[in-house]
C-alpha cells in the first residue's frame, strides 16, 4: 500500500524534535505517522512543500496551463504522477486564519487539476484507487468554538468542497487543538497516544 503525505510547515519535517524556536508539534506527529506506516508495511512518500519550495502562487501562465488540462511545471507534474499511485492521501499542516496555509491551497488548486486528475466534464476523480483522504491539522482555536461559532470551514472547503465533489468519498480528519498552551508532559502524551 503507498500513502503519499502532502506536509506544509515552515519548519519543514525535520522541526519534529524540541529545539527552541525550531519546532513544530506537526513535524513530531508527521515522525509518528511515518513511523506507524512502516509498521504497517506501507510505502511512504513525503511531499515536504517548504523543503521543495513549492510555489503555491498561480500565475497568468499557471492558470492558462490549468484550463488547458496541462501541467505547469516538472514539480507540479511530478507530484501529480505521485498522486495517482497513490492507496492513501495525507495531508498535515496547521490552521491559520480557520484554514490551511498558503502552500496546502496552493498544492491543491495547481496540483489537483482538471483534466489531469479529474474529469473537467463530469468533475470525478481521475485517482482510480479511490484513495482513502485524511488530513492531520493543529490549530489555537478550541474545537467546540471552530465547529459550532466558526462553522468549521476546513471541513466545507476540503471534504465538500474539493474531495466529495470529485467523488473522493474516504475522508478522515484528525485535528489536535490548544497544543501551544498544554505542558510539555501532555504533549508528550498526546503523541504516545496518536494512532493513524
Amino acid at each position: 500500500m503507498k500513502t503519499i503525505i502532502i506536509f506544509d510547515h515552515p519548519y519543514t519535517a525535520t522541526a519534529s524534535e524540541n529545539i527552541p524556536h525550531h519546532r513544530s508539534f506537526l513535524a513530531a506527529l508527521l515522525k509518528s505517522t511515518i513511523t506507524q506506516l512502516k509498521e504497517q508495511n506501507n510505502e511512504v512518500d513525503l511531499i515536504d512543500l517548504h523543503a521543495d519550495n513549492f510555489d503555491p502562487v498561480m500565475s497568468a501562465d499557471d492558470l492558462t496551463n490549468w484550463r488547458r488540462g496541462k501541467s505547469m511545471n516538472a514539480q507540479v507534474s511530478d507530484y501529480q504522477a505521485r498522486l495517482l499511485s497513490a492507496d492513501r492521501i495525507i495531508f498535515m499542516f496547521p490552521i491559520w486564519w480557520e484554514v490551511m496555509p498558503a502552500m496546502t491551497k496552493g498544492f491543491i488548486d495547481k496540483v489537483y487539476a482538471k483534466s489531469i486528475l479529474y474529469q473537467a466534464d463530469s468533475m470525478k476523480t481521475k485517482l482510480t484507487k479511490q484513495p482513502k483522504i485524511e488530513v492531520i491539522t493543529t490549530m489555537s482555536t478550541p474545537k467546540f468554538v471552530y465547529k459550532f461559532l466558526i462553522g468549521s470551514p476546513l471541513t466545507r472547503m476540503l471534504f465538500r468542497g474539493t474531495f466529495i465533489k470529485t467523488r473522493l468519498w474516504n475522508f478522515k480528519w484528525k485535528n489536535f487543538s490548544g497544543i501551544e498552551k498544554k505542558s510539555l508532559a501532555k504533549r508528550e502524551k498526546i503523541l504516545r497516544d496518536f494512532r493513524l
